[in-house]
């Protein structure tokens, strides 16, 4: 459980009904705390759920969400993108790449050779990932590497458009679409590995 280490949380229901961007414009404007808890209030669960997905432990979810929550409070006045909630997937995303390049030292494959591609909208496979049931899943993503199973987490159990994977990556739609569709079939070998079927 993440313990909110700032101050408690207005509970007005005025403000529980704000847009997080109305929030985020009037804690900039007033420099009131209890509009960032308000911020934490609806963020806490779902960044510390992804960082437990991205991270081997649960101990490096708690401390990571913490320093997320840091991090997105220093530089709260840099938003500027239309939806907040992939902002904050963005910083999230990044901070779990960075944490496990730093502890593995793995070498993150660069998208950039696949941003003139043409890549179509409908990539294939998606019933096979969608009717898997969740032991199955997370049996499959334990063998995959971690840029992988992130995307196919924003895809799939986050249902994140490609334009908003595109804002968390950085990258073009072209390369975002390819490194969905590669992440899939490697999905996809793993589990057919596992089932004993030939790919």
């Amino acid at each position: 459980m993440i313990v909110n280490l700032l101050n408690p949380l207005v509970t007005h229901s005025s403000k529980k009904m704000m847009s997080d961007e109305d929030i985020v414009e009037q804690y900039l404007l007033t420099g009131n705390i209890h509009y960032f808890n308000l911020l934490y209030d609806r963020y806490n669960n779902k960044v510390y759920a992804k960082c437990a997905a991205m991270l081997k432990t649960e101990s490096w979810a708690e401390d990571a969400t913490q320093e997320i929550f840091i991090k997105i409070l220093i530089h709260l006045s840099r938003f500027t993108k239309s939806k907040f909630s992939t902002w904050i997937y963005s910083i999230t995303y990044n901070y779990c790449i960075d944490f496990i390049r730093k502890e593995s030292r793995e070498k993150v494959t660069s998208l950039d050779e696949y941003s003139h591609i043409d890549i179509p909208e409908n990539l294939g496979l998606d019933a096979e990932i969608l009717e898997m049931n969740v032991f199955k899943l997370r049996k499959v993503f334990g063998f995959m590497h971690i840029e992988d199973k992130s995307i196919l987490l924003m895809k799939y159990l986050d249902e994140l458009s490609i334009k908003e994977i595109c804002e968390v990556l950085n990258k073009s739609e072209s390369a975002v679409k390819m490194k969905i569709l590669r992440a899939k079939e490697r999905f996809i070998k793993i589990y057919q590995q596992q089932q004993g079927v030939s790919a």
